[in-house]
């Protein structure tokens, strides 16, 4: 992707460059006004109907609140209401667990049971906080100088097997290896047994370099995963890990083990094979670290980048102190409100154009498509507190 096609600003946070894109949306690297890296995920249009920003608005304030855990990249901001929506995390330094397999090949018995006893506590702070991550797999762990860490935390909202998304082939033959038959059938209301299952697979994957069902379609994948006659694809899985993977991959979300008993059980097959769940935790590091890797490296903004930040703030600060909240919000479709911006760009010290100023004297857009949404749904307040 050309510089010229990446979104200049998404939020408060100046974009540099892509990280990737599935089929939610796109990754960008970003940086708050202070120089902070942040992972900025922009939702794709397809995904942003009423009920969607709605439970979005729900999880991005629970999402928050979640504390106990450095094993989940942390939950910055969000704005659902956006036009495009959008939801900024901690950038995480490291490699997608995805790749490290791809690159190194599976990791040993005690590395994946330390791999599953990091993750299963992690995702039990989440789970504490009253929700469910939803799309588990190997590209969502980054292996890092920390270890392994969560990130797309925070997507739950968009994740659903219902409304039309396993329609959408391009976008979740990633994802439906990797989903519990519930998710898969189309509930909506998936328990925290879901998060075991995925959890589950991504052992597998650690472990085999293969995810429990495949096939060349997705719609062949789902008929597996929903049909409780065919097992998950097992080859390659170490003896000793056999037990606690097939348990968390079972058919039925009653019959999987809870993320304690998952804990407990890889932190038991860990001494079982020689070795302490801290050694096999620094053990994890070593062997996935590559340490000239680009992207084991927290990024910084470089001089243009903190010129474009300089400008940045003053346009933000400006924003602040203008008067567009007293200002009435024309109705939908009415783009007759006053923009008090001056047509001239402003520039930065070394001449080149600054961040284009957000129109004043109206609302953000976000808050015109909240408030629109809101006064069409005003006959269903429980709208914005939906579990669907």
């Amino acid at each position: 992707m050309s510089s010229a096609s990446l979104p200049s600003r998404i939020g408060p946070y100046l974009v540099e460059r892509r990280l990737g894109a599935g089929g939610m949306g796109e990754v960008y690297l970003a940086y708050s006004v202070a120089g902070e890296p942040v992972a900025v995920k922009v939702i794709r249009p397809d995904r942003t109907d009423p009920h969607t920003r709605a439970r979005f608005e729900r999880e991005a304030t629970i999402a928050r609140t979640i504390s106990g855990t450095g094993r989940v990249a942390r939950f910055i901001d969000a704005d659902p209401f956006a036009e495009q929506p959008w939801l900024a995390m901690d950038y995480v330094p490291g490699r997608p667990l995805s790749d490290v397999v791809k690159d190194q090949g599976p990791l040993t018995a005690p590395l994946v049971a330390s791999l599953g006893a990091l993750l299963a506590e992690g995702l039990a702070a989440v789970h504490a906080a009253g929700l469910v991550h939803r799309d588990l797999k190997a590209q969502n762990v980054i292996l890092g100088d920390f270890g392994p860490v969560i990130i797309d935390f925070g997507l739950g909202a968009f994740v659903g097997a219902s409304n039309g998304s396993l329609t959408q082939a391009g976008s979740v033959i990633g994802t439906v290896r990797c989903m519990p038959p519930e998710q898969a059938l189309g509930e909506l209301d998936v328990t925290q047994a879901a998060d075991v299952y995925g959890l589950g697979t991504v052992l597998l994957y650690a472990a085999t370099g293969h995810y429990p069902y495949d096939g060349a379609r997705w719609e062949a994948v789902a008929a597996q995963v929903v049909n409780p006659e065919v097992g998950p694809d097992l080859s390659g899985l170490p003896d000793e890990l056999a037990p606690v993977v097939t348990a968390m991959l079972a058919h039925k979300a009653d019959d999987r083990p809870s993320l304690e008993e998952v804990t407990r059980q890889c932190a038991d097959l860990m001494h079982v094979l020689g070795t302490s769940p801290a050694r096999a935790r620094r053990a994890l590091i070593q062997t996935t670290t590559a340490k000239d890797h680009p992207t084991m490296v927290l990024p910084q903004p470089d001089a243009p980048m903190l010129d474009r930040l300089d400008s940045l703030e003053r346009l933000l600060r400006e924003e602040s102190e203008s008067p567009a909240e007293n200002v009435p919000v024309p109705p939908p479709g009415d783009e007759s409100g006053t923009d008090t911006a001056s047509a001239q760009e402003p520039t930065t010290g070394k001449g080149s154009p600054a961040e284009p100023a957000p129109r004043r004297g109206r609302p953000p857009a976000s808050r015109r498509v909240a408030e629109e949404l809101r006064e069409r749904y005003a006959a269903r307040p429980a709208l914005a507190w939906s579990k669907r």
